[in-house]
Parts: structure tokens; sequence; C-alpha cells
């Protein structure tokens, strides 16, 4: 996995831990969820990183309308999600 989409995860992963009751489809996360933190990402990367999120099941996708697609937060990973977030919080910390 490159660095942006590393990023790009670990951003996803945040956003649904501070707001476990969102949803949405790959343009309300690229332009929502993800802006707020780094800018419009790149929406290709954005697709990988969910799909990485949804093969590992931290999160869950689902069609809507049959065309829309929409994730949300693996509640029963809501915890593991925390947990790694911490870990790469303090990884991404200098030591001093």
């Amino acid at each position: 996995m490159t660095d942006d989409v590393q990023q790009i995860v670990n951003g996803i992963l945040a956003y649904l831990a501070e707001n476990p009751d969102a949803q949405d489809t790959l343009k309300g996360i690229s332009e929502w969820w993800l802006s707020e933190q780094t800018g419009k990402p790149n929406t290709a990367l954005v697709e990988v990183a969910l799909k990485r999120l949804v093969t590992d099941g931290l999160v869950v996708a689902r069609e809507r309308g049959g065309a829309q697609t929409y994730y949300k937060v693996n509640r029963r990973r809501l915890k593991e999600i925390k947990a790694l977030l911490t870990q790469f919080n303090s990884s991404d910390t200098p030591n001093n």
C-alpha cells in the first residue's frame, strides 16, 4: 500500500471513529470526510483505500438504489479501529 493510500485509510478510519453513525458514497467521502483533513484527495486513491478497508472487514459496503455504494464503519471492529489509530498516531510521532 502506498503512503498516499495509507494516509487516506487512516483519514477514513479517524473520521469513522469520531462519527460512527456516518455513512456515505465514494464521492461524499472524498468531498466531505477527507477534504477537512487534507484537501480534496484523488478519488481513485480513495476507492483503493475503501476496497482495502472493506477487504479487511473494517468498513462495510452496501449498495442502495442499484447504483450507489454506501460505506460505513463495521461497528463490531470499532475498538480495533481505535487501537489501530492510536498505534498509527504513536508511530507517526518522532521520539525526542
